[in-house]
């Protein structure tokens, strides 16, 4: 099997299994429990919470767990509105979001009186600044726009949306749910920020969000004073200890590591251009992360790619969704700009540490393969390569 789908999901690493390990048998303590068993996870819990802070530049307090990004952009949103509602109920994103972010805001305007500001984005999925600021009014409070998005991997111009943010006045929220372990980590001018262990080698069902320091926040859900009393729940032990693990795991080989994904990806581009030319690369002319290609081919639909890749062994993804027998093209490229049907013929491709130059050669054969059934002729120095 290839696994090209790292922005789904990623396999666990072998630090945080170690880390883990222990808290599945022998320290099982609750850590709000007074006694020796809960005060060894407590302790467990604190440390985590230490390790991920210094690897932030944060501090521990500002660190809230969760179960994942999709619990921390809700109570990023969610939170964040609803405390500042009495100084304003107008919010700004875009329709590129994760749906976590999406349907957070949807609710808040449909539900409870939110009005929303729906940014445009360019045809390489960029949020222009000027735009934004202009869009800031004098009820605005919160503005939430991801740093990088998991379809395309356009990464936005946070320095410079951080910095309208900052002269108007106005929160900043960011989904770095798939930026985290593939760009360095900048919280500077960022308000909060929602983070998933298992986009970095972590484990599922772990995240946190990153609330600056004297920031109020209402609580979403009910029950206890954990987490000071922002976030109730037992806390999940062995998750928190793995995605502290994780984190600390794949920082340091960060830039060697993305740098030879890049190389890879630009490799599988170039594969699948010389074999179908008239593949069409999406969001190219942006800043994106190393890891990720996404790529229409069009005459194909993405669910017929997929499911051929599948039966070729290759594991990737796609924006689109089968929704009642029905075909959704891909809400962000749609977004872009892109026509519906170059949008529901986009397929993406995640790179990630156990990614091989072997790999890269056998998803582009094996496209073409599916190609050659389809019938879409290949010249023969184009077979050559693609039938290696």
């Amino acid at each position: 099997m290839i696994y090209l789908d790292y922005n789904a999901t990623t396999p666990l690493c072998a630090a945080a299994w170690s880390a883990m390990q222990p808290y599945f048998e022998k320290k099982f303590g609750n850590p709000s429990s007074v006694h020796a068993a809960g005060r060894e996870t407590r302790a467990a819990v604190d440390g985590a919470r230490d390790r991920l802070a210094a690897l932030l530049g944060a501090k521990p307090h500002e660190i809230i767990f969760t179960s994942g990004g999709t619990e921390s952009n809700n109570l990023a949103l969610l939170g964040l509105a609803r405390r500042n509602a009495p100084h304003g109920k107008h919010l700004i994103s875009n329709r590129a979001e994760h749906h976590a972010v999406l349907h957070a805001l949807q609710h808040l305007e449909k539900q409870e009186g939110f009005a929303i500001t729906w940014l445009e984005i360019s045809s390489e999925g960029l949020i222009d600044p000027d735009q934004l600021e202009n869009a800031i009014r004098s009820d605005t409070t919160l503005v939430s726009i991801m740093t990088a998005n998991n379809e395309t991997g356009v990464i936005q111009p946070m320095a410079e949306i951080s910095a309208r943010c900052r002269k108007r006045g106005v929160l900043l929220h960011s989904d770095m749910v798939q930026s985290f372990g593939k760009l360095a980590a900048d919280l500077t001018g960022v308000d909060a920020a929602s983070f998933g262990a298992h986009k970095f080698c972590g484990p599922k069902g772990a995240g946190f969000l990153y609330l600056r320091s004297g920031l109020p926040i209402d609580r979403i859900q009910f029950g206890g004073a954990h987490e000071g009393e922002r976030r109730p729940g037992t806390e999940n032990v062995p998750a928190i200890v793995g995605m502290a693990s994780a984190a600390a795991d794949v920082l340091p080989t960060l830039p060697n590591e993305q740098a030879r994904q890049a190389l890879l990806r630009d490799d599988l581009r170039r594969g699948f251009e010389e074999i179908f030319r008239a593949a069409q690369p999406n969001g190219t002319g942006a800043p994106r992360l190393a890891n990720t290609l996404n790529v229409s081919f069009p005459g194909f639909s993405s669910e017929t790619l997929l499911m051929a890749l599948d039966l070729e062994g290759v594991c990737a993804s796609s924006g689109s969704a089968c929704m009642v027998g029905s075909v959704v093209a891909s809400h962000v490229l749609l977004a872009m700009g892109m026509p519906p049907e170059r949008a529901a013929s986009a397929v993406r491709f995640s790179l990630g540490k156990e990614s091989s130059a072997r790999d890269i050669v056998e998803t582009v054969a094996a496209v073409g393969r599916i190609l050659q059934r389809a019938g879409v002729g290949v010249n023969e120095n184009q077979k050559r390569h693609a039938f290696v």
